[in-house]
This record gives structure tokens, sequence and C-alpha cells, in this order.
């Protein structure tokens, strides 16, 4: 399998409701390398190929075969984004590509992939846990314009990325402020799921629920700082980091807080024994918040399940093309294509 995977290049994408990642991918040295990289704006385009279109036409490389991680989810090569109104098809896109198939994962699919391929230093280390022996499993939950959610199930030697829509699920609150939080959600959406809350639209709806309901006064400044913003939840949480207003640090408080709530439940789901990962666009940009000990506080907070949680090692990944090079990862190792 590495032998075929020396020779082949791969076109890799990671398909997000705001930003969508391309790259070409080779092994050099027995690792994955991006010979080439871009960004593209998704909501500018009125679908993957046109994307792909103006990717491919700036380079003169042959490519293999191609592997997309798309936040949706995928079924029988098929996948809507909820978060932005794209319709993929993997058949379609290998038609577009000229090549024989197209592999579609689910983004956390493919970024649980991706957990392979990082190094010791694009993590860091929110609780050290207690080494389990194998068979492990392993979970990964991320935050960015969505909720993404994936287990890692151990065999005793590979370790398995199963897919799962876990962060659409109902929305539990723990205590009095997060029951009147999803009572505002409910009013503003009828079903609020954990991704009404931890998401960066999610921060965005706990900081107007604490001033819609006159529990925090919103500064005029800052209403004026979100106002002009391109992206509101990027001025609440600069706010919130720099403690320049407590509308936002309460605001980024309950977030951190649902968000290690929610780890812990997927912790618990997956018997996550080998570890929980932390991966998104947003926790890097958060990380000594969520180092301050409010996210696993939460985490732990389990009841009966409290000693059981806690040996559980928690780490953040810092790189945040874990997705990009997970779907690389499954197009040169994996795919039958």
């Amino acid at each position: 399998m590495a032998e075929k995977a020396e020779n082949r290049s791969i076109l890799a994408g990671d398909i997000g409701g705001t930003k969508t990642h391309l790259a070409i991918y080779t092994i050099r040295d027995g690792k994955l390398f991006a010979e080439t990289k871009d960004i593209f704006p998704s909501r500018h385009y009125a679908g993957l190929e046109p994307v792909l279109e103006e990717f491919l036409t700036k380079r003169e490389r042959k490519i293999d075969g191609a592997c997309f991680g798309v936040a949706g989810p995928v079924v029988e090569g098929q996948v809507e984004t909820p978060n932005l109104p794209w319709v993929l098809g993997a058949k379609r896109l290998a038609g577009v590509l000229n090549i024989p198939s197209v592999s579609l994962l689910n983004d956390l699919e493919a970024a649980a992939y991706g957990i392979s391929t990082l190094e010791p230093q694009e993590l860091v280390s929110l609780n050290e846990g207690a080494a389990a022996g194998r068979p492990a499993n392993k979970a990964l939950i991320a935050a960015g314009t969505g909720l993404g959610e994936a287990l890692l199930y151990d065999d005793g030697r590979d370790y398995h990325p199963v897919a799962s829509e876990g962060g659409h699920a109902d929305f539990a609150p723990r205590n009095e402020i997060e029951i009147g939080l999803l009572r505002y959600l409910i009013d503003r959406f009828g079903h609020v799921s954990y991704e009404r809350v931890v998401s960066g639209p999610g921060l965005l709806n706990i900081y107007s629920f604490l001033k819609d309901t006159g529990r925090y006064e919103e500064p005029p400044w800052l209403k004026e700082k979100i106002a002009a913003a391109e992206d509101p939840t990027v001025a609440i949480t600069q706010t919130a980091l720099s403690a320049q207003s407590g509308i936002s640090v309460e605001a980024l408080n309950i977030f951190v807080s649902v968000y290690g709530a929610e780890a812990g439940n997927l912790a618990l789901r997956a018997k996550a024994l080998g570890g929980v990962y932390i991966g998104g666009g947003i926790a890097p940009k958060i990380l000594e918040k969520l180092k301050d000990g409010t996210f696993m506080r939460a985490f732990v907070d389990k009841g009966r399940y409290t000693d059981f949680v806690s040996s559980i090692p928690v780490r953040v990944v810092l790189n945040e093309q874990t997705a990009l090079q997970g779907a690389a990862y499954y197009g040169l190792f994996c795919s039958n294509g």
C-alpha cells in the first residue's frame, strides 16, 4: 500500500461552511507532503465544482484521485451541507475531475484520519489522564462554523474513524443559566442542538441571550465593534480574552463550559479511554481559556463517572488543517480508487 501511495498524487479538500481548503498531496520520505494549497471563501461559490475549476486551472498537475472531507452527513456518496447550500455527489465530482472515483468523508471523519498524521508539538494537553492499554477507543470533537464529533474505534491493531452527527443532538442544560439559555433558543429556533451553543454562531447566540434577557448590559462601544465586525464572534472572543467586557467574558465562560460538558458526554458514549481530541478552528484561538480549568471542570462533572472520565487524556489539536491532511491520508492509503 505504501509503495502504491508513493507514486500517487491526491487532491484533498476540507469543505467547511466558511472556508474550503484544497491541496494536492504526495508522499515524500514516507510522510504527507502538500505540493500546493489554497483557501476559498465557501459562500462566494455556488458549489464545489467552480472552486475545483479555479484551483486546478492555476496548476497543471495530474491527480490520481481525490478525497474531500465535508461538513455534513455523507450517505451513499452524496451530502447536502447543513451550513452551506451545496449538494455534493462523488460520481459527479469524479466526472468533473476526470478520474475513476472520488471519496467523500464527513469532515470529522477526515479529521479523525488526520490525527495519525500529527506531530507531538501540534497537540496541547488539557488533561494527562492515565495511559490505557489497547484496545482503547478515542474521540474527536471540533467546534467551528458548526460542531462535529467522531469516534475512533480501536480493534487492538488499528484505529477506525467512525462519522457521527452528534453535534446536532439535543442540547442538555446543566444549571439555571443554561436552562434559561435553552428556553431563549427554543423561542428562536424550535429545536436546539449542541451546535446552536458550541460553534461560532453558538457563541453569538449565548452573547445575544445574555444581552436580550437583561443579564448583562452591552456597552455602546462593544455594540459598535460587533456591528462593524465581519465576524461578530471574533469581536466577542477578543474582548473576552482581554477581559474588556463582562458580557463577553461570561459568554465565553458559558461556551467553554458547555463545550467541556459535551466533550465529556462524547467520552462516555465512545468509552474513549484512549483520549479525547479537541479540534476545529476555535480551540487554538481560545487555548488560554481552555487551559484555565473551565473546560475540564465541566468535562469531568459526570456524577458517579467523574473518576472514570478524569482518567481520560484530553488534548487540543493546534493544526487547523488536520481534516485536510486526513482526507489526503485516506485518499492515499485507504481508498480503493
